[in-house]
């Protein structure tokens, strides 16, 4: 069975974000949080997956001393890449509001970086997704940022919520990964890992 490859291993799982905990409770993975608050701070030459790679790894930096000997470091981040730029997460109403109206109508790249790290090695992944908003009325982008709030969130939505409902037509690639994280390429990479 799986499960058995994972025996004697210890997934450390470095977020906060309810939904990637809730991803991992639900691909039934026996996982630890660990957290260390890092300063998301890349260099501007980055591009797309490049950036989203690199503060995965920062992430895993920070908490690389405190591993021992068969515990499996998981680390991620999501970007949300438009037009040539990243999304991050909007600092209030006006941001938030600027972000979504711009996606309107429109596609967009959802990239998010997995970093799997242990005492002796690191391998990092990524998986990009593309999302297709319909045309947002000034109205649908109010009443979503006034009812849901969504300053936690790369790209200003979440597509699990009101917004990604009622907006968005259509995704090329994993719904997973939008939410947060591609789980069945964590999942291959972890397998991968213990073989």
């Amino acid at each position: 069975m799986w499960k058995d490859k994972l025996e004697g291993y210890k997934i450390i799982l470095a977020s906060g974000s309810p939904r990637r905990k809730q991803f991992f409770q639900e691909m039934g993975l026996e996982f630890e949080v660990r957290l260390k608050a890092v300063e998301e701070v890349y260099p501007k030459m980055l591009k797309g997956g490049e950036i989203s790679d690199y503060l995965a790894q920062l992430k895993a930096t920070a908490l690389k001393e405190s591993l021992i000997d068969h515990e499996i470091l998981i680390t991620s981040d999501t970007v949300v890449w438009y037009k040539g730029r990243s999304l991050a997460k909007p600092a209030d109403k006006e941001e938030a509001f600027a972000m979504l109206k711009a996606l309107s109508n429109d596609w967009h790249d959802v990239i998010t970086s997995v970093c799997f790290t242990t005492t002796t090695t690191q391998k990092t992944v990524n998986h990009t997704t593309k999302v297709k908003f319909k045309k947002l009325t000034t109205g649908e982008i109010d009443f979503y940022i006034e009812n849901y709030r969504p300053y936690d969130k790369a790209g200003g939505y979440g597509i699990q919520e009101w917004i990604g409902l009622i907006g968005i037509e259509e995704i090329q690639g994993s719904y997973t990964n939008v939410v947060g994280l591609p789980t069945q390429l964590v999942y291959k990479t972890l397998m991968d890992m213990v073989d």
